[in-house]
């Protein structure tokens, strides 16, 4: 059970390193210079 635990976190934190990018903001906490256009 811990094995499958384990397993199901690493997993996880490699699709949240996947999805996180750099990137500056505008003041409204946007990224202006990037396509698609969205804030956090």
């Amino acid at each position: 059970m811990k094995k499958l635990v384990a397993i199901l976190f690493a997993s996880m934190m490699i699709v949240g390193v996947a999805h996180a990018h750099s990137g500056g903001t505008n003041s409204s906490g946007c990224h202006a210079g990037s396509k698609p256009y969205h804030c956090h």
